[in-house]
């Protein structure tokens, strides 16, 4: 499958779907129709509607949406995105509140780059922007980066991290969600190493997979299950002539989403349904809870055929960084170089990407580090998503990492009723 042809075919089937989407669409919703009221031209035209924006999103980078936000004077300042630093594969952005006062805490925010875009955390964002300076790793589509730039593995995404903690200073507080959770820890060790004036003040990690075989899901045992050969046979394609990328090797997001898609099949063939049923009633609209949902789950980004395979075969198969064996640009980085970055761990009871227990093992690589900066947390009834953007993040998860950050500040300004007291290790 490592052709063009496969690439540019999913491309066709994707735009063809799209056509026929708006095609359908615009031929049911012509006036004569209504002469003859028809509900089968009404299913039609409400059927191109979904068809259309469904297809149409699956290439589409969503926008922030953050475009103001009430500060504590009481009125509404406007939020600008700025990029603090420009890479080829990624940017640090900030999320900039204009006319508000500097926060104290200053959080750099690592999102994944997982198949879908940083805005995935957008809700994560909205929720520290209250009281943070919030700057967030955004990752480009690989399919627009052209050949040129290079190649971009687990390595590299390393050095990016390191690179943008430095950026930031070492008043930063890093929260890493997801997959990028092992590759932070190994930034920040490697920084304490080389730099050890520009690591940052603390380290939170939710729900990442430090040691995949600590307790096993689907995903891992994917992961075991095939062949490095069988993965680069059948997962990577070569970027076709659309794109500024053409010709990179990349693990294609339309792959990827296919995969997603059959996992639930059901459950989104009954999403999509009843989003039919609600247009033809007229109940639904451009930002309901169906299109808000799948405007972000279908908006899917090729990832670099390097970062994908190298994660798949250090991270879980070799299991790198749970051995602390994990080598970047020929240099073995030590997790027990850590020794004044305070880190906590956030697991989900009910998380069956990343169970309780991958995450966790962070602390026992940490051996520098005493255990008064050690902290960890498993949230009752909590799944994956909900550790970072749901329920959970909001009500129980935020405070105790707001506190936790608050409570490792040292000399720095604290935030408005920060507490003082030191990080304790607990689980729910």
């Amino acid at each position: 499958m490592r052709y063009m042809m496969t690439y540019d075919l999913m491309e066709t089937f994707r735009n063809t779907n799209q056509w026929l989407g708006a095609t359908a669409k615009t031929m049911a919703s012509y006036p004569a129709w209504a002469m003859i009221p028809n509900p089968g031209m009404q299913w039609l035209a409400a059927w191109g509607e979904v068809t259309e924006r469904t297809f149409e999103r699956m290439v589409v980078k969503p926008d922030w949406g953050i475009r103001t936000f009430t500060c504590e004077d009481g009125k509404d300042h406007l939020v600008s995105v700025d990029t603090i630093v420009e890479r080829p594969f990624g940017d640090l952005i900030h999320f900039n509140v204009v006319g508000r006062e500097e926060q104290p805490r200053k959080i750099l925010l690592v999102a994944p780059m997982s198949g879908h875009y940083a805005t995935l955390l957008r809700s994560t964002v909205k929720s520290l922007i209250v009281n943070c300076e919030v700057y967030v790793t955004d990752w480009h589509n690989a399919r627009d980066i052209p050949v040129s730039a290079g190649k971009f593995d687990v390595e590299d995404y390393t050095l990016y991290l390191m690179d943008f903690m430095k950026e930031l200073g070492p008043d930063t507080n890093v929260v890493a969600v997801c997959q990028p959770v092992p590759l932070t820890l190994a930034a920040t060790a490697y920084l304490a190493e080389l730099e050890p004036d520009a690591q940052p003040r603390t380290l939170t990690l939710i729900g990442g997979p430090v040691d995949p075989d600590a307790t096993p899901t689907d995903v891992t045992d994917f992961g075991r299950r095939v062949t490095m050969g069988q993965l680069e046979e059948t997962m990577i394609q070569r970027v076709g002539f659309k794109y500024k990328g053409v010709g990179r090797m990349v693990y294609p997001g339309l792959l990827q989403l296919a995969s997603f898609i059959s996992m639930n099949g059901e459950r989104h063939s009954n999403a999509f349904t009843n989003q039919i049923q609600n247009v033809m009633r007229g109940d639904a609209s451009d930002h309901d809870p169906h299109n808000r949902f799948y405007d972000e789950y279908l908006a899917v980004m090729d990832m670099p055929a390097e970062f994908y395979l190298s994660t798949v075969d250090r991270i879980f198969k070799k299991r790198e960084i749970a051995k602390n064996e994990f080598v970047v640009k020929g240099h073995k980085v030590d997790m027990g170089a850590i020794t004044n970055v305070a880190v906590k761990t956030v697991e989900g009871a009910n998380d069956d990407i990343s169970a309780p227990g991958q995450c966790i093992a962070a602390l026992g690589l940490c051996t520098g580090l005493p255990d008064n900066m050690k902290a960890s947390h498993v949230e009752p009834g909590a799944g994956h998503y909900g550790i970072f953007a749901g329920k959970s993040w909001r009500n129980n998860i935020r405070p105790l990492v707001l506190d936790f950050i608050d409570s490792n500040a040292g000399d720095a300004p604290k935030a408005k009723k920060a507490s003082q007291k030191p990080a304790n290790t607990n689980a729910a």
